[in-house]
């Protein structure tokens, strides 16, 4: 490819002689042709099998897409454990924290992919989106088992102190969360381990969500709970001073 001029090409194997070529802005027509001077240079029969074109127009209402799904999707799920839970006090308190644990584990996610198109030259696209809203829904789920525990240890009045009550629900969830999250991981590695360069960052962007996701269900949604329930917001926030 740089012998052709295009040194700024980057090849994935996909396997089983298929390849994937990252190049500059090529029309078809020249792609056929590069593909014909390709297989001139390795003496070999080249075939074009998929073509695509991604401009920064395309980039940009991807990213527009992958932003509204991820909205409509919170909010649906902010009504849906809203009604879940109508039966405990101030529902809405619930759903709020259920949600900000979720849209934590997208900005992450993002961030990390963020970092590695700028370090890597790694690209998003459709299966990208579908990828964030596995994991929107995988942590959601997991987030939502943790609540429910909740809810029962409440009911049966465990203990007066809400902390306390949430860390038991917490303690009995753990291993049901972990257990899930390892079954999956391994199915995952597997996937990006062996499956093909086309999925590769579809299965990294499910393989991140279920770690984080696992994570935020335990260690963020619960803890949000006792935070809102005793009003101590102050205390998220950086070099804040603490009264007594």
């Amino acid at each position: 490819m740089a012998k052709l001029g295009h040194a700024e090409a980057t090849i994935q194997n996909a396997g089983d002689g298929n390849f994937i070529i990252h190049t500059r802005e090529i029309p078809r027509d020249e792609a056929g042709e590069l593909a014909g001077q390709i297989g001139a240079e390795l003496d070999s029969q080249v075939e074009i099998t998929d073509y695509y074109f991604v401009s920064g127009t395309v980039a940009a209402r991807t990213t527009r897409n992958a932003i509204i799904a991820v909205i409509i999707a919170a909010v649906a799920m902010m009504f849906y454990i809203v009604w879940a839970f109508r039966r405990m006090p101030k529902p809405f308190r619930w759903g709020s924290c259920a949600v900000i644990a979720v849209v934590h584990n997208v900005f992450i996610i993002v961030g990390i992919f963020s970092l590695l198109g700028w370090i890597a030259g790694v690209e998003i696209d459709a299966l990208f989106i579908t990828g964030l809203l596995a994991v929107v829904g995988y942590s959601i789920n997991n987030t939502v088992v943790v609540f429910d525990r909740i809810r029962e240890n409440v009911s049966r009045h465990i203990s007066p102190d809400f902390a306390e009550t949430v860390n038991n629900s917490l303690i009995d969830t753990l291993g049901r969360c972990i257990n899930t999250a390892l079954t999956t991981l391994f199915v995952l590695l597997a996937l990006l381990l062996f499956g093909g360069a086309t999925i590769q960052y579809f299965v990294l962007v499910l393989l991140l969500g279920v770690i984080i996701g696992t994570y935020s269900s335990v260690c963020i949604a619960g803890q949000l709970l006792v935070v809102w329930e005793r009003r101590e917001w102050r205390a998220l926030l950086p070099f804040a001073k603490r009264t007594t």
